[in-house]
């Protein structure tokens, strides 16, 4: 799987739980998951569990603490499915 379609897949997994759509609308990998997309920090497990579930993949806790962007998400999913 391309990174490009890891990061199509991270945007729709994301796009539920975005509260600003204007940010969602000009997402990239630099945009900041919690600050820019206001993806409550709550939901943010709901968000880990489909990526693990959409990917078939395992993301330990302390990996979760080191997803801020879309592109750091995107890199953590890559390396899973390496």
């Amino acid at each position: 799987m391309s990174k490009d379609e890891i990061f199509e897949q991270v945007v729709k997994i994301l796009t539920p739980y975005v509260k600003n759509q204007e940010a969602l609308d000009s997402v990239s990998m630099s945009t900041h998951i919690l600050d820019e997309l206001k993806v409550n920090s709550a939901r943010l497990v709901d968000v880990v569990l489909e990526f693990e579930d959409a990917f078939d993949i395992e993301i330990a806790d302390e990996d979760v603490d080191s997803v801020e962007t879309v592109g750091n998400a995107v890199e953590l999913i890559a390396s899973k499915l390496g």
